[in-house]
Order: structure tokens, then sequence, then C-alpha cells
């Protein structure tokens, strides 16, 4: 697996295949496996995803710059570094906040976006702020494996378990992450962020996009997607179904939809 440098950073990336370059970022306490597991890329695209700071096998960095606006920046380097003079962008749920701002920010460098189950848009979203601290909290007083015990004798987990059993499985990953004690500061300070200061700040993106979102989600609330396509100017917009209501239909329609806004926008190839 290949490593570069950044601002004494060293980050880790998989590229794989050759042609459009799609960088396609992960969510919060996964890596690199999560948007090859989720995408396969068709002839004719290039398949590249970052380890964010902190996460899979990047190093951490200063607190400090743990942050959506430093994970751009790391995706504007990477760039750089592989000498491309820019990229389709997409990401899944913290994925999608880091494109997100990376388009804000370097309009020139995002040939489109594919923004996955957004987490959040102008302001945080309660339930993960609440959720996330918690988790974190426990992780660093009890340990992952107690805090996991913790976690999943609590009320407010059983419930989340009982009506999004996906979100509960995912969010009980935290805790079994190799570097759970590590990551606790990302699960302390991501849930606070967002990508947008306004809704309106959207409506300035110009590249292709397509916006993926399903129901039945605490996580990544449906309404969510929806605002943003409706801010950013000739957005798709796509349902997908719930992870906790049909795993492989979630899978097959996000490569579904995915494959075909690259193939058809930017490889010119007819349904």
């Amino acid at each position: 697996m290949p490593f570069f440098e950044n601002k004494k950073v060293r980050l880790h990336y998989k590229d794989s295949g050759s042609g459009l370059p799609f960088i396609f970022q992960h969510g919060l306490g996964a890596d690199v496996n999560q948007p090859f597991s989720l995408f396969r890329q068709p002839a004719g695209i290039r398949l590249i995803a970052l380890d964010a700071r902190g996460h899979g096998q990047s190093e951490t960095g200063p607190a400090e710059e743990t942050s959506l606006g430093a994970s751009a920046d790391d995706l504007l380097d990477l760039i750089k570094y592989l000498e491309i003079p820019g990229a389709v962008l997409g990401g899944i749920s913290m994925g999608a906040a880091i494109a997100l701002v990376f388009a804000l920010r370097y309009p020139a460098k995002a040939l489109g976006l594919v923004l996955s189950r957004p987490a959040s848009l102008d302001r945080p979203n309660p339930f993960n702020q609440k959720i996330f601290a918690l988790i974190a909290g426990l992780i660093k007083t009890a340990g992952p494996e107690e805090g996991l015990r913790a976690f999943q004798a609590l009320p407010a987990f059983k419930e989340i378990e009982l009506e999004f059993p996906d979100t509960a499985k995912s969010l009980s990953n935290q805790f079994k992450h190799p570097r759970a004690r590590e990551m606790a500061a990302n699960l302390s300070s991501i849930p606070n962020e967002s990508p947008l200061d306004d809704i309106e700040q959207a409506r300035s993106i110009k590249c292709p996009t397509l916006i993926l979102a399903n129901k039945k989600d605490p996580i990544h609330p449906y309404e969510h997607g929806v605002r943003l396509a409706q801010a950013i100017p000739g957005a798709q917009f796509r349902e997908v179904a719930s992870k906790s209501v049909d795993l492989n239909q979630h899978l097959r329609e996000v490569q579904q939809f995915i494959q075909e806004f690259l193939s058809q926008t930017f490889l010119n190839i007819p349904r």
C-alpha cells in the first residue's frame, strides 16, 4: 500500500485502475477498504481513496489539525502528489463532508461530486454529536472492550438496535477499531463540525453532482440529501435502500447509481 508525507504527517492511500480519477472517501472510523468494497469501478475509472488522519494506516498528526478542512487540504496534496489535474470527489458520510469542503475550497480541481449519505450540512447533527461523544467517553474511561459492554447495555442502544439494526452495528464497531483509543479524538471532534456555514454556499457549486440518501438512518438523515440536492444547481438525487432494511439492495443501488453517473457524465456511455 502506498504512502505519502504531507506536512510531516504520513498518509496512506489506495490507487487502482486507470482513466477518470475518482477519489472516494470513507466515513468516520472506517478506512480505504470501505469505498473500495462499496464501489467496484468499471473500465475507464481510476479509483483512489485516502485514509483520513487517524484512520486506517494514516498518522493522526497534531490534534488541533483534526478537521474536515484539514482532510480536504490533504486531498489537494494527494492530487498534487499523484500529478493529476483534478478528480471527481466523492465520499460516504464524513467523506461526503470532506468532498463538499474540497469542492468549495478548490472548485477548479473538482470535476464532479458524489455525496453518499451526508451526515451534516450547515450545522452538526445532534444525534451524532450525542452518540459519538458518548462512545468516545466510554472508550477513554473504560477502554474499548468494557466500553462496548457498557454501551450495549444502555436503553438508548437497545432502542437504536431495535429500529436501526445497521446503525447499532456501525456504532458498536467504533469500539472494535484496532486504534479505538486513538480514534476517540476523531469521534469527539468531527461530529461537532459541518461542511457548510450556510446551505446557500452549496449554490456556488457548478460541477456535476450526484447525491445518495436513504431513510431509516439517524446518522445520515434522508432530509440532508434532499436539501443538498435542492441547493446544488443541477444535482442528481437518488434514494437508495437503507442498510437496516436490505443491505444487499443498498449495495446494488449504490453501485448502480454511481456507475451510471460517472459513465454517463464523464465517459459519455449511454444507458
